[in-house]
């Protein structure tokens, strides 16, 4: 019988965790537990969430045949990543927000100078993870590649210059064009990671299916924004756990600021078309993809 993709994304958070609890008690790390940094990263990378990048990369190791041990530390590798942008989005200096999934934010838990460290120190953690961590023959020999695509997908190039973007043109009127460019970095640049570093660890891809299922990606990335910022108009604070309307508040360009609710509805679904067309490029059973897909367009939160 097939599993469900419920299913599959409370199997995946469960071994998130477990992934993460077991390179510390390797490491023999146990005694950074009563550490307040460690309490703060700890809290930072299990506070809720959907964890869809993992989610990601375990459909397309599972489709493409990786091993489930590789898929669980890129997968903790990228998570490290995506919690120490949220804690340093949530920050006084840039989006001052004290929600985040329906609890307070590290530095409302903690403090500010806690918080900057907490971020820090889970961005290292990722690279530590992917050069250090347990992995297949196959993949330990890729370590390297999978090191440059996580610091590209991370970085100046990537989600960091996305952030920059956005912070420059709050309250400012940007092109639609540089919105998508804007996004395209921020939201979109770890969720193609997840799917290139997913490809990188399995012995059977090659070239071709990196680059349609990138493309893939791409459209996902703008997909998930676009229902972010739908959301953000027409649900609720208790649903999206965070302040609704806290875009308009703060006067950020969005898909539904330039577009228009039913115009931003359709580009929604102008991606989410393009999504499933790549897929329909690749020689393999993608139900499990095209089912992310559906969810990543409908879902709620």
């Amino acid at each position: 019988m097939q599993t469900s993709l419920h299913d599959l994304q409370t199997a995946t958070k469960i071994r998130i965790e477990h992934a993460f609890q077991r390179y510390i008690s390797d490491r023999g790390d146990s005694d950074l537990s009563s550490t307040a940094l460690f309490k703060a990263v700890e809290y930072s990378l299990f506070n809720g969430g959907k964890r869809v990048r993992p989610l990601l990369i375990s459909l397309v190791c599972e489709m493409l045949g990786a091993q489930e041990q590789d898929a669980d530390t890129i997968s903790l590798a990228i998570e490290c990543i995506h919690a120490y942008s949220l804690v340093h989005d949530d920050l006084p200096a840039m989006d001052d927000d004290t929600l985040r999934r329906g609890k307070p934010t590290c530095h409302i838990k903690f403090d500010e100078a806690t918080a900057i460290l907490a971020g820090d120190a889970l961005q290292t953690l990722a690279f530590e993870i992917l050069s250090d961590a347990k992995l297949s023959e196959f993949a330990n020999a890729r370590r390297i590649m999978l090191v440059k695509e996580l610091a590209l997908a991370s970085g100046l190039r990537g989600m960091c210059q996305g952030q920059s973007l956005d912070l420059q043109s709050t309250k400012k009127d940007i092109s639609f064009e540089s919105l998508k460019t804007l996004h395209t970095l921020k939201t979109g640049a770890l969720l193609r990671a997840s799917v290139r570093l997913a490809v990188l660890v399995c012995p059977n891809s090659n070239k071709d299916e990196l680059a349609t299922l990138s493309t893939f990606a791409d459209n996902i990335g703008l997909a998930f924004q676009i229902q972010d910022d739908i959301l953000d108009v027409v649900s609720d604070t208790e649903t999206l756990g965070k302040p609704q309307g806290s875009d308009q508040d703060m006067e950020k360009n969005t898909f539904v600021s330039k577009l228009g609710l039913a115009g931003a509805r359709k580009e929604l679904a102008h991606h989410h078309h393009l999504a499933l067309q790549a897929l329909d490029r690749l020689p393999y059973n993608t139900d499990g993809l095209r089912e992310f897909t559906d969810y990543m367009v409908t879902r709620t939160f």
